[in-house]
C-alpha cells in the first residue's frame, strides 16, 4: 500500500464510536505488552468527544474503514513548557498525543505513516516542528519516532507521570 491508498481528515463526531474501539484496542495492547500507558482510565470516551469538539481528533482512513486515530494540536501543550531538557527549537509546534492504532485490521507500517501524514499537515499550516513524548516504556511508538528521525529532548510531566518527549523540524 501506498500513502495514496490513505487519507488523513478530521474526525467527525460519527467516527467516534470507531475511534474508542480502536483506543481499547491500544490500550489492550499497552496492557499485554506489560505497559503502564493508559491503564488508568485515560483515554476514555469524553476524551475523544472533547478532542472532536475543539477539532484535535484525525482519523487515517482506507477505503472507507478507520485505521488509526490521533489527536493533532496547534495551539501547544502546557506540559511542554516544563521540559527538563532543552527543545530543538522555540517555533511554533504541533503536538501529537493519543496515537492509536486498529488491531482488528492488520496493515504493515500503519502508525508510521500517520506520523508521515501529520508531518504534512503541519508543513501545509506553516508549521516546521513536530512535538511529541510516549511513555519510556512504549517500545512501538519509541522505534517509529527513531525511524523518522525524531530527536529526544529530555522529560515532560503529564498527568502526575514522567515521558520521554521528542521533537523533529520539517523541512
Amino acid at each position: 500500500m501506498t500513502s495514496n491508498d490513505f487519507t488523513l481528515r478530521k474526525a467527525t463526531i460519527e467516527d467516534k464510536d470507531r475511534i474508542w474501539e480502536i483506543l481499547q484496542q491500544a490500550i489492550e495492547l499497552r496492557k499485554q505488552q506489560g505497559s503502564e500507558q493508559w491503564q488508568d482510565g485515560y483515554p476514555n470516551p469524553e476524551v475523544v468527544k472533547q478532542d472532536i469538539e475543539k477539532g484535535y481528533g484525525y482519523v487515517l482512513i482506507s477505503k472507507n474503514d478507520i485505521l488509526a486515530y490521533m489527536a493533532v494540536i496547534f495551539d501547544g501543550e502546557p506540559a511542554y513548557e516544563a521540559l527538563e531538557g532543552e527543545w530543538l527549537s522555540n517555533e511554533k509546534y504541533v503536538v501529537v498525543h493519543r496515537v492509536a492504532v486498529a488491531q482488528d485490521i492488520k496493515t504493515k507500517g500503519t502508525a508510521t505513516l500517520l506520523m508521515k501524514e501529520l508531518e504534512k499537515l503541519a508543513m501545509k499550516r506553516g508549521v516546521y516542528s513536530v512535538k511529541v513524548d510516549t511513555n519510556f516504556d512504549n517500545k512501538a511508538m519509541l522505534r517509529i519516532l527513531e525511524k523518522l528521525n525524531y530527536q529526544y529532548c529530555g522529560k515532560v510531566y503529564l498527568r502526575g507521570g514522567a515521558r520521554m518527549a521528542f521533537e523533529k523540524l520539517l523541512n
